[in-house]
């Protein structure tokens, strides 16, 4: 049987990529540092996924768990599991990438001793060029001589995903429900060998545009909302579209981000607008709705330059069109101030301290002198 090693055991991991990996018959390793999730897959030696709106669920068999944070015994363990995959894939958060590198770089090490047939390491990450950071983490703890070897049969394949789980019930251990739809896009120009096997999974020679269609409707989006329905103190994403204000702000929203992708990647406008209008009953649907706190946590990250709302409205100025609806959730996210999150607590600390032109500008990256920082202002 096929071995795949995937770092992070959460409801994406085990609902999405491992889901998958399993259908096209591998035995799925996940890896993980929570001691209880790594001792219910061993004990149990199978979970449930239930598709929301569906009677049946899906059993996923064929898997185990290391906990890698346990003992030196786990860390080895995980070494040469990695030595010895047919793929390896992630789902633990951007932020945590960096902590991957040295066991991926002692078990690539190791293979090139044991096993060399083609890898490809996919980090399953809602960023930009995932796989290729999580290749630098890597690389920065090898040699010139062993890089040279493994990028002969090691591939880091850049990837876009996209599923929704909602909040998940409480009962059934392991179990997790997600929602029907689902999307993974890899670039089939940094592949190595076949994934053909793999259902579900789409080589795409176009990676960018996949991925900024989805970052820049489905997260864009999603913060969008989630940053204007905490002004409101609404607690609940579906709740949230059923407000005329937020519904039609979030509208404006991905008609700038729109007019950005189709510009940029002549996407057939019909065909994108059918995605939009997919995004949106996504959102809408009760049964996938997630809660305002945790999709808007972590403002920082997602005011940076180069991540969902400023990245695009800085695009949408060198195509002359002005970001205003963008402008107006970024306002919204310098007013996130959840004292449960460190990094909202961090952007209110600067602006009680430095004001809030300082904190648009530190934070964003973006001038005084521009239309951007003027919109952000205003609406702030």
């Amino acid at each position: 049987m096929k071995k795949a090693v995937h770092f992070g055991a959460g409801n994406i991991g085990r609902g999405f990529i491992g889901l998958l990996l399993s259908k096209a018959g591998y035995h799925v390793t996940f890896i993980d540092i929570i001691d209880k999730l790594v001792e219910d897959i061993n004990a149990l030696g199978k979970y449930n996924v239930q598709i929301t709106g569906k009677p049946d669920k899906i059993s996923v068999e064929n898997i185990s768990a290391i906990d890698s944070d346990k003992d030196d015994v786990a860390v080895e363990a995980v070494v040469e599991a990695i030595a010895d995959a047919d793929i390896i894939t992630t789902a633990i958060g951007p932020n945590s990438l960096q902590y991957l590198g040295e066991n991926l770089a002692k078990g690539l090490t190791k293979r090139l001793q044991t096993k060399k047939t083609p890898l490809n390491v996919i980090a399953c990450e809602n960023m930009f060029g995932s796989s290729t950071t999580l290749k630098n983490f890597v690389y920065a703890k090898l040699s010139d001589d062993v890089k040279n070897e493994l990028n002969k049969i090691v591939g880091f394949p850049d990837a876009a995903v996209d599923r929704i789980v909602p909040n998940q019930p409480y009962g059934e251990k392991l179990l997790v429900t997600v929602e029907e739809y689902a999307e993974w896009d890899v670039d089939s120009k940094q592949v190595v060998g076949d994934l053909s096997d793999i259902e579900g999974l789409n080589l795409v020679d176009n990676l960018n545009a996949y991925i900024d269609r989805k970052i820049f409707t489905v997260n864009t989006g999603h913060a969008a909302i989630a940053y204007l329905a905490y002004q409101r103190g609404i607690n609940d994403i579906s709740n949230a579209m059923r407000i005329p204000e937020i519904l039609e702000t979030t509208r404006d929203v991905w008609a700038e981000t729109s007019a950005l992708l189709i510009a940029k990647y002549r996407f057939a406008p019909a065909n994108h607008r059918r995605y939009v209008e997919q995004v949106e009953r996504r959102f809408s649907n009760p049964y996938l709705s997630d809660e305002v706190i945790r999709v808007g946590r972590s403002p920082k990250r997602k005011l940076a330059p180069n991540d969902r709302i400023i990245y695009p409205a800085n695009q949408l100025a060198l195509h002359d069109i002005n970001p205003e609806a963008l402008g107006k959730v970024a306002a919204a996210a310098f007013k996130f101030d959840f004292d449960g999150d460190t990094e909202a607590v961090e952007i209110q600390n600067y602006i009680l301290a430095n004001g809030i032109d300082a904190a648009i500008s530190h934070f964003t990256g973006v001038t005084l002198s521009s239309k951007l920082f003027y919109i952000i202002k205003k609406n702030y």
